[in-house]
């Protein structure tokens, strides 16, 4: 029987995961020790050139889907979800934007266009998908 490969390995690990948004010390943890830091790099980029995972900026990974109107990959969720999974990841509270809460509270009914998330802390990591770029706000 042969062995299965670190990137066979993340990748069934992916599969079964909930979680749509992955941060590179989920494989390379104490938990989850998959390979070196080199050797699940190197499956991470292979598991997005395969269309498995998009990355979205340094380290974050989300789960990828094929657009209906570009057969490219795309991420399985909405930039603003993903920031919120990411925060919870590195523990820093996190909620939408004020005006997004405002519009899911009841008080607005305009609907935001940029995706903002408001954070406890100062934050200097970027996410983006092509032109798109999560926005960060302090949290009130």
């Amino acid at each position: 029987m042969i062995k299965p490969t670190i990137k066979d390995r993340i990748k069934r690990s992916i599969r079964a995961s909930k979680s749509k948004v992955f941060i590179r010390s989920d494989f390379t943890g104490p938990r989850r020790k998959f390979g070196s830091y080199s050797q699940v790099g190197r499956a991470l980029r292979e598991l997005v050139n395969e269309a498995v995972l998009v990355k979205m900026g340094y380290g974050v990974y989300v789960k990828a889907k094929i657009s209906v109107l570009s057969g490219n990959p795309i991420p399985s969720i909405h930039l603003t979800e993903i920031g919120l999974q990411l925060m919870k990841k590195l523990g820093i509270e996190a909620d939408v934007g004020y005006f997004r809460r405002l519009n899911r509270d009841g008080k607005s009914t305009q609907v935001p266009m940029r995706d903002v998330i408001a954070v406890s802390k100062p934050i200097s990591r970027k996410i983006r998908w092509g032109k798109k770029e999560l926005i960060y706000e302090k949290f009130y």
